[in-house]
């Protein structure tokens, strides 16, 4: 049985909570890795809660057997990132944390980057899009298992492009994320022969009403709007969209970044037709449905697991396996010495099947192209998807040659 205790608040940025081993291996120090999410904005469907409850499903299907002292605690970062990096400094100077996951907003995953190498501590990011995170913001104590701005791009923008729609217009959260996700559509909508014919940048988190953006996108008589967002926001303009009358005039709304929880909040009478990219999905296999079945019972909500919830579990389960393989003391006195063993190992898990870490960091594994279905399809909870195309995962991902790592030219 597992212990679970509460920390003291971090100064009133987060409650905490730590996830113990079953038996405490004696003598062994303790691994603590931090879930660094939004428990409350945008995103907090998509990961935050979930995630959490991720990481403790792979302590318990780990640390137990390893003889690990494992504790996970969590931490909202609100979006913003002097929160987020204040939490952080805290963990690494006060609390002992040797890891921090999730992170999933980009300015702040990039902000921690610094910050985790500056102290040497590894950043296993499951959350944070932008493909940055291995290009100009890259760093030897990171690894990045979230499926990119360039896969989803490359899988979804590519699909439409080359199905015909040569017309493109972006509604794109002004920060780190939106912009990489605008910058990777239009390489692909270009590569295909398209165009993007503009752009509208809305402040990011303010933003709730998207109808000025949507007329403004609806008036340059695009072939699909592309949302350069996610969470809230995207299902925000997919039910405005409606609103509008978007589908009437031929016009498309493609979600570049979107996950089955979405689908699920909007409802298949509404997201029906949606076409979306994830890493992962709980009924691709007999692993997935396995996983699914374990990490189910800890989610909040009463929802199921996304691509985001399985990248979390299966970035602190090849963690763990790290540390394991190098003794949790070398782990805790060098985060680049656990990064540089989740890169030598190879990756397999439930959520992913095997796999590899590349030298930038970048998780490889393929990625899925998924479709929303009607409702009359739908044969129970959650079968909301059905699977259009699969990228392999030599294919998935950005090159690493194109990426310009600054740490591999060193």
């Amino acid at each position: 049985m597992f212990e679970l205790s509460r920390r003291a608040a971090l100064a009133g940025l987060g409650a905490a909570a730590t996830l113990g081993g079953p038996a405490r291996a004696q003598g062994q120090p303790t691994i603590r890795i931090g879930v660094l999410s939004d428990m409350s904005g945008p995103y907090r469907d998509i990961s935050g809660p979930g995630c959490v409850a991720a990481a403790r499903q792979a302590v318990q299907d780990f640390a137990a057997a390893s003889g690990l002292n494992v504790e996970i605690l969590q931490a909202d970062h609100q979006n913003k990132a002097d929160v987020g990096l204040n939490i952080a400094r805290q963990w690494f100077d006060r609390d002992g944390v040797d890891a921090i996951t999730d992170v999933n907003n980009s300015g702040i995953a990039f902000a921690l980057n610094g910050l985790a190498r500056e102290k040497n501590k590894a950043h296993i990011n499951s959350g944070a899009a932008s493909v940055d995170f291995t290009g100009p913001h890259c760093s030897p104590n990171a690894v990045h298992w979230t499926t990119d701005t360039w896969a989803n791009a490359q899988s979804t923008g590519g699909a439409l492009a080359r199905a015909g729609a040569k017309r493109w217009y972006c509604i794109t959260a002004d920060y780190a994320f939106g912009h990489s996700v605008q910058r990777e559509v239009t390489r692909v909508v270009q590569a295909n022969g398209g165009e993007v014919v503009g752009a509208s940048v809305y402040p990011f988190p303010q933003t709730t009403d998207f109808s000025s953006f949507l007329v403004t996108a609806a008036a340059a008589r695009p072939d699909v709007i592309a949302l350069c967002n996610a969470g809230t926001d995207m299902i925000n303009c997919v039910k405005q969209g409606q609103e509008f009358g978007l589908a009437g005039r031929r016009i498309r709304v493609a979600a570049m970044i979107a996950f089955i929880v979405d689908v699920h909040t909007l409802g298949l009478q509404s997201g029906q037709g949606l076409t979306f990219t994830e890493s992962s999905y709980w009924d691709l296999n007999d692993r997935t449905r396995a996983l699914t079945a374990r990490i189910r019972p800890k989610m909040p909500n009463n929802f199921w697991p996304n691509s985001v919830t399985f990248q979390c579990y299966s970035v602190v389960l090849h963690y763990m396996k790290a540390c394991a393989a190098i003794g949790p003391a070398q782990a805790k006195a060098s985060g680049l010495a656990a990064i540089e063993a989740m890169k030598r190992l190879p990756t397999d898990d439930d959520a992913f099947g095997a796999g590899s870490v590349r030298a930038d960091g970048r998780k490889l594994h393929p990625t899925y192209l998924l479709q929303a279905k009607a409702p009359g399809e739908s044969r129970g909870p959650w079968d909301y998807l059905k699977l259009v195309a699969t990228t392999p995962a030599e294919e998935a991902f950005r090159p690493l040659a194109d990426g310009n790592c600054a740490f591999l030219r060193t």
